[in-house]
């Protein structure tokens, strides 16, 4: 039987760490939409980076059984932009980045005059899933997030959370090893109703592989080994006969690109030349996608933006430029966003601020792999779903399985129930 959770606690390593300092103040239970899936666990993977053509059995044949005995919705997609934190957000909260505050991995924050990272608790401005599950419903979450900026983002929100260790020089994670060790402790010690994991080998090797563009050989390493890390947290629930009570979610935040070293674009020397716009321009780089700021007098802001989008539109790899309100994006993300086209980067301000061939964020690198899968009978798996989920849809999901209502303002994604037998 599940208890309310009256403090949170911090696992390092393989400690559990709890203390007054990470105590909440626990909301009054809301009344659910419906009465949930009774002694279900829902677990959420995330394979961060992971593309969908790399879901085939000889590559990653635990991943694939799965999605092929589950509900796999082939026609995924992450949300624009399809960087980590904004895609991880919108899985836990639901909605828009103009709701959460997270429309990308990095932006320009004027109170230091300097990009920085959506990593702080104070940037996400909406409600998730890991808070409201333990504060409405009683139930234990719990968050084991490999990647230090994801750890700093989601903060203290899930009962249970997961310092990353040991973090690897350069790429700021754990090492999925690390993490489903840390996973399996976690469930096997604490049994948490909802568990939300990010396994960033795939995403982080992806990036520096240099064979991308061809072969991808650290990439296919990386692939197989995190495979069978899932292999391991299936065979331990099979094991401690948590299986038959179980709902896996697993997709990925976005895929990858890759670019050779002189495909690089670069936005701030052409738009900096522009007479108007000189020394009154801020880039956030996010890789495959570039967040412009204009920061001179709000008289001239519109004139400015036109000539932003002319100038950008006109740089050789950018496949386009767009108003951040089309993608409801929110006011972080500055006044025009620019994708690079298939093949490419940005690299700004300097043609060495980004030397890595893996790169996402821009159009080529929604599309995702997405399934449920697991042993409860509510679950009717063997189905392949037409209807484009997104990663938008999972909070919903988590929602509807568990039975907890929609945040203020409703959700923005879709619960993805087709094949699950929900209790009303």
């Amino acid at each position: 039987m599940s208890i309310e959770v009256s403090r949170r606690s911090v696992l390092i390593g393989g400690s559990v760490v709890a203390g007054t300092a990470l105590l909440g103040t626990p909301a009054r239970a809301s009344v659910p939409t419906s009465a949930g899936i009774p002694d279900l666990d829902v677990h959420v993977i995330v394979v961060d980076g992971m593309r969908p053509d790399e879901l085939r059995s000889e590559l990653t044949p635990t991943l694939t059984g799965l999605a092929a005995g589950g509900i796999h919705y082939p026609d995924a997609s992450a949300i624009t932009i399809a960087e980590t934190l904004p895609n991880h957000t919108a899985m836990m909260t639901g909605v828009l980045p103009a709701r959460s505050g997270v429309p990308a991995n990095s932006v320009y924050d004027p109170s230091i005059d300097k990009k920085r990272d959506l990593d702080r608790p104070s940037d996400l401005q909406a409600s998730t899933v890991l808070d409201r599950v333990r504060a409405e419903l009683g139930l234990t979450t719990a968050s084991v997030l490999s990647k230090r900026y994801l750890h700093g983002l989601f903060g203290d929100r899930a009962s249970l959370v997961w310092d990353p260790q040991p973090l690897v020089p350069g790429t700021e994670h754990a090492p999925d090893n690390f993490t489903i060790d840390a996973l399996i402790r976690i469930v096997g010690g604490n049994s948490p109703r909802l568990s939300f994991t990010n396994l960033g080998d795939v995403d982080r090797v992806g990036h520096l592989d240099l064979s991308g563009p061809s072969i991808r050989i650290a990439r296919t390493a990386a692939l197989q080994n995190t495979d069978n890390q899932v292999r391991r947290f299936v065979d331990f629930l099979h094991d401690t006969g948590r299986w038959n009570r179980s709902i896996l979610i697993v997709l990925a935040d976005h895929s990858m690109d890759w670019s050779e070293p002189a495909r690089l674009i670069g936005l701030d020397r052409p738009l900096n030349a522009d007479p108007l716009l000189a020394g009154k321009i801020r880039i956030a780089q996010n890789g495959g996608a570039d967040l412009i700021y204009f920061v001179g007098p709000d008289g001239e802001r519109a004139e400015a933006v036109s000539r932003i989008q002319q100038i950008v539109d006109g740089v050789d790899g950018v496949e386009s430029s767009h108003l951040p309100t089309e993608f409801d994006l929110g006011t972080n993300a500055g006044d025009v966003v620019a994708f690079c086209a298939q093949g490419w980067r940005f690299s700004d301000p300097t043609p060495l601020s980004n030397p890595i061939p893996g790169n996402h964020g821009h159009f080529v690198t929604l599309p995702i792999p997405f399934f449920l899968s697991g042993g409860h009978p509510a679950l009717d798996g063997g189905r392949k779903i037409d209807t484009q989920a997104r990663t938008i849809d999972v909070a919903p999901t988590v929602a509807a399985l568990l039975g907890l209502g929609a945040p203020a303002g409703g959700w923005d994604g879709v619960a993805r129930t087709t094949g699950v037998t929900l209790n009303v």
